[in-house]
């Protein structure tokens, strides 16, 4: 209530001094605009904008925040919500201290928990002293080279303390990745030769889609849909149409799209723009997890060498960066980041390819998806069909980790069993362990017994017994492994990834943390806190999150009445 002091004779408000919320500092006006030089302030950039100044300074100034706010013309209210959503933006209050200088990030997902991470988080705040921040991680995509630490940015694969004590002593700023098969390379093996008929009239568009559909390409992200469908059914829509490329592999145990994109990035480009011209794609958004910076680097340079080249000249291509959020790996939400928003998924219907980017049809595709068009329009469907067991047709890289001697990504036939992926792909069993259970497919994909290793991994055959093979992600688990706290350490990774807007998966998810963690496990109980989860979640995070759970009680029992267990 205004003072009689605050009054002027008449009784009128007198007009504030400054306006109304947060006033802008000049200094921090002049950094933002400093750092954003001329590249545009549309909506659509707030990610961007919010990592040059991430990157800048370690960490987002509430200074900064409000002169961003003030810069692109937003609602402050805007600014922070997004910042707050990301893993990987730190925001720090007016007159608090910055986080130290180096950040060192531990994985913490299923194959690094495996391989000995949580000792690593256990010793190395002592060890490593003031000035280093350690803080848990999802999955990096070094599955395969576990135990996983990001040192700043740097990829730390197969970690130890002097590994660690090494990095942090010597930092080093972002690199590009040099890829195995350079551009030159490349050309002289007769790369962008389909892009280039393509864009000069001597293949049809009906003709690609005709090879793709023939050869039985599907999403290989981890939904299956069939991809020469999916392209059909784009263009029927009204153009202006779009693409976007779900580079944002954040499924526990999945390193596939990394690994094409270190070996042969350029035909993942080839087969994307190839795509583009098949829906008539205006613009294409490639959207990559922050957790390959290298890569990222790369990849703006191909890109750009493509356009120098004029191979991109039927649409504009865009390389967006994620901020750290499993949940921007579904379509939708990628989308609502893409746009440069929180990554909340969307409710469906309308579905993508009809309201997708910027509200236009759009074309979503995996990276390996798009990496194996070239290969099936210029061999032929016959050459990707003619591969495959148990009557599955096709190729399926296989993203492989955990118990093995030899993890890495497997290029096999569809329909391999999980035994066929052990004993002849990667070298069998560590020695003096025994083969227990499997994941066929990541965090969410469930886990099966070794007494079903000769099932076939491929879509549509797992989903009887309560799992599917979604990205292809297999973690091998042995008898040093108790299914308890496998389980657990998922469900706790769900917990961490849930965006948040549905009470369902927000709140399941944590309840179920907390009834494993501290037991005994209820059956009753949490299977109907599964159901609801199931049931009523709006995408596949909450829905599937319950999975392995549900398996321990289908599958190993014997389990159950054991104490909690760890690594």
């Amino acid at each position: 209530m205004d003072t009689v002091e605050n009054k002027p004779a008449g009784g009128r408000r007198k007009a504030p001094r400054t306006p109304k919320g947060r006033q802008v500092d000049p200094a921090a006006l002049e950094d933002v605009r400093a750092l954003l030089g001329d590249r545009d302030r549309r909506r659509d950039l707030l990610i961007e904008h919010l990592h040059l100044i991430q990157d800048r300074y370690g960490h987002l100034a509430d200074r900064h925040l409000v002169a961003l706010a003030f810069e692109m013309k937003l609602a402050m209210t805007e600014v922070y919500e997004v910042a707050s959503f990301y893993a990987h933006f730190d925001i720090v209050k007016d007159g608090a201290p910055p986080p130290p200088a180096l950040t060192i990030r531990v994985c913490d997902s299923l194959s690094c928990e495996m391989a000995g991470a949580q000792r690593l988080l256990d010793t190395l705040p002592a060890a490593l002293g003031a000035g280093v921040r350690v803080v848990r991680a999802p999955c990096m995509g070094l599955c395969d080279k576990a135990p996983a630490v990001a040192v700043g940015h740097d990829e730390l694969p197969r970690a130890d303390l002097a590994k660690i004590k090494a990095a942090a002593a010597h930092k080093h700023a972002d690199h590009a990745h040099a890829p195995q098969v350079s551009h030159d390379a490349y050309l002289a093996g007769g790369g962008f030769a389909l892009l280039k008929a393509c864009l000069a009239g001597k293949r049809t568009r009906e003709e690609t889609i005709a090879a793709v559909d023939k050869a039985g390409l599907r999403g290989l992200g981890g939904a299956g849909f069939p991809t020469g469908r999916k392209w059909t059914l784009v263009r029927q829509e009204k153009g202006p149409r779009l693409m976007a490329v779900n580079g944002d592999e954040g499924e526990p145990g999945t390193f596939k799209d990394k690994f094409y994109l270190e070996q042969d990035p350029h035909r993942f480009l080839e087969g994307m723009l190839v795509a583009a011209w098949v829906v008539e794609a205006a613009e294409v958004f490639i959207y990559l997890r922050d957790e390959y910076p290298a890569i990222r680097l790369m990849l703006l340079a191909e890109i750009a060498r493509i356009e120098k080249a004029g191979l991109s000249p039927h649409t504009k291509v865009h390389l967006r960066r994620g901020a750290g959020a499993y949940i921007c790996g579904e379509e939708s939400a990628m989308i609502e980041s893409i746009e440069g928003k929180r990554g909340l998924p969307r409710h469906r219907p309308p579905y993508v390819a009809q309201v997708g980017v910027f509200n236009r049809p759009t074309l979503v595709q995996n990276i390996e998806t798009l990496f194996w068009v070239r290969d099936i329009v210029e061999k032929g469907a016959d050459w990707f069909t003619g591969h495959g067991r148990r009557g599955r047709k096709g190729l399926r890289s296989f993203s492989v980790s955990g118990r093995v001697k030899k993890p890495g990504v497997v290029l096999a036939p569809a329909g391999v069993s999980v035994r066929e992926l052990i004993d002849e792909f990667c070298g069998g069993m560590p020695d003096g362990q025994t083969f227990k259970g499997y994941l066929p497919g990541g965090a969410s994909g469930g886990i099966l017994p070794a007494s079903m290793a000769d099932l076939p991994l491929d879509f549509g055959t797992l989903e009887q017994y309560g799992c599917f093979v979604g990205s292809h992600a297999v973690v091998i688990l042995s008898d040093k492994d108790d299914m308890k706290a496998v389980a657990l350490n998922l469900m706790r990774f769900f917990e961490d990834e849930s965006c948040g807007q549905c009470t369902p998966c927000r709140v399941g998810t944590e309840k179920a943390v907390k009834l494993m963690r501290d037991g005994p496990w209820d059956e009753s109980l949490l299977t109907e806190l599964s159901g609801a989860m199931r049931d009523a979640s709006i995408c596949g995070l909450g829905q599937a999150a319950s999975n392995p759970l549900m398996c321990v009680f289908k599958y190993f029992r014997e389990d159950l009445a054991k104490p909690l267990g760890a690594w």
